[in-house]
């Protein structure tokens, strides 16, 4: 009933390379964070099987990931009593809609009460809203439906569950790996329609490499046709479907990766390390990663000129090693 939450690194050889070459003690990936909510079933948004419990643990989270069954196993019971992934789907996504529809019609009553007693704001509101209603009931997600600058607030507020990104996560038996099989092929038809990625994974193979000691990992992998593990493309799918990049610092201390939204200036990015380095900050020092890794040291990028003096426009890139100068 209660979500499980796990904090998982996000694979990164060049992090491991930069702690080669810096000579670190120590070395500290970036995470992101994955609440593992029980399945839903019809019914879920009148609070059929807890589900209106499980629904509010949905609209905490930035995106969704959607584990599929996509495997045959008579000794592993469907609700349904049947292997249908698209089926399964469905039943979901209704779910999310029709609970998306509900919190429409609440906040529509809201706004007439607004609209009374001349609200300016309640006329722009209620135009969307109406628009929103129309495109939920026709079983469309939040997400497929355009939204102006001026209009994004009202949506945002909403915390509705059919406007997070989402991707689908198909399960499948050891057998199936690394490709998939028919079923797989149904969500990635499906998930092509809605713009969405497909991470084909096999629950049952990560549960032994996960008990496998980290020496045998590569080779249990390459019996299975696979260079990394399907939580690592898992984790690596969710990162770049939720914006995010990473940039590093180096040192004999520790290597360390941190995670930042694509676009994100360097006063901000400084300011994910602490918030004294975005009030004081005066510059960025930036090698790219393939500069560092060619030339092997922080001192010959500089002599190289390939270390360069960024100030509070500069945008980070994915991948850049970074030195902030502040004032206290």
């Amino acid at each position: 009933i209660e979500p499980n939450v796990g904090v998982v690194a996000v694979p990164d050889a060049r992090l491991d390379r930069l702690a080669e070459l810096a000579g670190s003690k120590q070395t500290l990936p970036a995470t992101i964070e994955f609440v593992d909510i029980a399945g839903l079933v019809a019914g879920a948004s009148k609070g059929e099987g807890l589900g209106n419990k499980f629904l509010a643990y949905i609209r905490e989270v930035d995106a969704i990931v959607h584990v599929v069954r996509c495997f045959d196993e008579e000794n592993v019971v469907h609700v349904e009593g049947s292997v249908d992934p698209i089926r399964d789907i469905e039943t979901i996504d209704t779910e999310l809609l029709l609970k998306d529809l509900e919190a429409v019609e609440k906040r529509k009553e809201r706004v007439a009460k607004q609209l009374k007693i001349g609200d300016k704001d309640a006329k722009a509101e209620a135009a969307v809203l109406e628009r929103l209603e129309a495109h939920l009931g026709d079983g469309k997600s939040a997400r497929s439906l355009e939204f102006s600058d001026g209009e994004t607030p009202i949506l945002r507020d909403l915390f509705l569950l059919t406007a997070k990104k989402v991707l689908y996560a198909a399960n499948v038996g050891e057998g199936d790996l690394p490709n998939g099989n028919a079923s797989v092929e149904r969500v990635r038809e499906r998930a092509a329609e809605e713009g969405a990625g497909v991470v084909v994974i096999s629950a049952e193979f990560e549960a032994q490499l996960a008990d496998l000691p980290h020496e045998d990992r590569a080779e249990f992998l390459e019996s299975a046709g696979e260079e990394e593990s399907g939580l690592a493309r898992l984790v690596r799918a969710a990162y770049e479907l939720l914006g995010l990049i990473t940039y590093f610092t180096a040192g004999p201390k520790e290597s360390r990766a941190w995670t930042i939204t694509r676009g994100t200036k360097a006063p901000k990015a400084a300011g994910v390390i602490h918030t004294d380095f975005e009030k004081g900050f005066i510059r960025a020092e930036t090698i790219k990663f393939a500069d560092y890794d060619r030339l092997g040291t922080e001192s010959a990028a500089r002599d190289a000129g390939a270390m360069r003096s960024e100030g509070k426009e500069y945008v980070v890139a994915d991948g850049d090693v970074m030195l902030f100068r502040f004032n206290v």
